[in-house]
This record gives structure tokens, sequence and C-alpha cells, in this order.
């Protein structure tokens, strides 16, 4: 069987059903400055147009790790948008596994991080994401953003951004610089006031709702710093609706990938979709 090359180029997608129910694919987004950022695709029933999601994954601890990551699928979240008739996509960020390219997320050195643009880096990778799926045939205008971790601090960065379709995103345990060796010994988070102070800056000019989730014991983002990050959000302008969670599991940071994390997240989130217009 020959394929046409005209479609290879324009689509990128190959296509492995994995059901009658969800079928999987992997695409490749154009991105800023010619990279290519690999994501999973994850197909409702049928050939409609349907409305996006699109989940974008942590950053490990250990830089070193970057290159080495699998393609994110969160399972659990997936099959829940999947449910509902949403298409959801994945998308490896550049600097991630095999997307590849030159990692644009860093913010320097732990005493004077620059979170503001680290966040602005991953979603410029997000809304490339967006801009190519609604391409595809399959895909509708409209589209949830979704993130956690690093995934969550650059879907808060693109609500600054207020992008055109995008009636309302979800940011678990969103944040940057946890689990980092600090200046004066030990292991803990990089200058955490930077990270409300880049909060405020997003919120200055977000306008678009958000549902900000963290649990009590997030080792990345600890409650009373998560709760920091959303007032001072809100009080410039943002409209983060911050629900903390109680503790889940060993660490409650990983509550977005977890398998048995629904029950917790699950009445939230639709409760907040139900409310977008």
């Amino acid at each position: 069987m020959r394929f046409s090359p005209l479609a290879f180029l324009l689509a990128f997608v190959f296509i492995t059903p994995l059901s009658a129910q969800e079928r999987e694919e992997i695409v490749r987004v154009p991105a800023t400055g010619g990279a290519n950022l690999i994501a999973t695709v994850f197909r409702p029933a049928g050939d409609a147009r349907a409305p996006l999601v699109v989940i974008n994954h942590g950053s490990p601890a250990d830089g070193s790790q970057r290159t080495t990551m699998q393609r994110p699928k969160y399972s659990a979240l997936t099959s829940w948008f999947t449910a509902r008739g949403y298409v959801v996509v994945l998308p490896l960020r550049r600097g991630y596994g095999e997307s590849g390219g030159t990692w644009a997320e860093a913010y320097g050195r732990c005493e004077t991080p620059d979170y503001y643009n680290a966040g602005l880096q991953g979603a410029a990778d997000i809304q490339s994401t967006i801009d190519h799926m609604r391409t595809l045939p399959y895909v509708a205008n409209r589209a949830i953003v979704v993130g956690q971790s690093a995934g969550g601090w650059a879907t808060v960065a693109l609500s600054s951004r207020n992008p055109p379709g995008v009636p309302g995103m979800i940011n678990f345990a969103g944040g940057r610089g946890g689990h980092q060796k600090l200046p004066g010994g030990g292991t803990g988070n990089c200058t955490p006031e930077a990270l409300v102070q880049a909060a405020a800056k997003y919120g200055a000019t977000a306008r678009v709702p958000m549902l900000w989730l963290y649990t009590q014991n997030d080792s990345f983002f600890e409650p009373s710093l998560a709760a920091r990050m959303a007032q001072a959000y809100d009080a410039a302008g943002g409209k983060a609706n911050y629900k903390p969670l109680p503790a889940f599991g060993r660490d409650g940071h990983g509550l977005a990938g977890a398998s048995n994390g629904t029950a917790q997240w699950a009445p939230l989130v639709e409760s907040f979709l139900a409310g977008l217009r």
C-alpha cells in the first residue's frame, strides 16, 4: 500500500486504532523556529468535528531526563474527555523526548528565576498545537487547555494571551522551580516569591476563566504557595477559580496523571466546563 506524499506532508498523521470507541494517532505539529512537536491524539468515535482538549505535560526536576521523556498519555484524563466527545491532543513541547530541538523553557539561575518568560515559551508550543489541530478535518474551533506542573504553568501563561476559541483552561498543580538544589543547600522551590510575581503578571492581561487544582500534599508547590499564586493572579485581573484539594497518595502533585484520581478532580472539572459559554 502506497501513502500519498501530499497527505503525508500536510497532515503528518499516522493512525493506530485502539478500539471502536477511541482511536490513537501521532501527529507532527509545526512550532516556533521550525521545530516539529510530536503529539499524541486520541479521537472519540465518529468522524464529525469535535471540540479539542490540549493536555500539557510537566517537566522533570532533573533536566537530564528531558530528552528521554516518553509521550505523555494522562490516561484517566484522556479517557474522561474522549468519553464526552472531545478530541484530546498531548504534545511533547520543544526539547522534550521525541520532539527534540532546543529546550526553550529555561528560567535561569535559582536565585533569580525568570518564570514569566519560561511559561510563555511553553505557551507558544500550546498555541502552535491548537493552531495545527484546527486544520484537521475532525477538530472543531472550540478548545479547552489543560496542564499539569510545568504544563499547568504554561497553561496559566497562555491565559495571559486570551487565545480565541478557548473558553476555559484547567491548571493542575502548575508552577516551576520545584525540587531543585537550593543555593543555601538542601532541596526545595527556587525563589517561590518569583512565582507569585509572575502569576500576577499573567493575571494582569488574562480574562479567560481558569480552574486551579492543587492538593494538600503537593511536594512541589505547597498549599500556601498555591493560594498566594492564585490570589496574586486574581488580584491583578485574572479569573482563577482556585480549588484546594485533600491530600492524594504519597504526593498529590501527580494527581492529574494518576489512574485513581478521577473521583477527586472530575466533579470540579465537570462543573467548571458546564459553566463555560
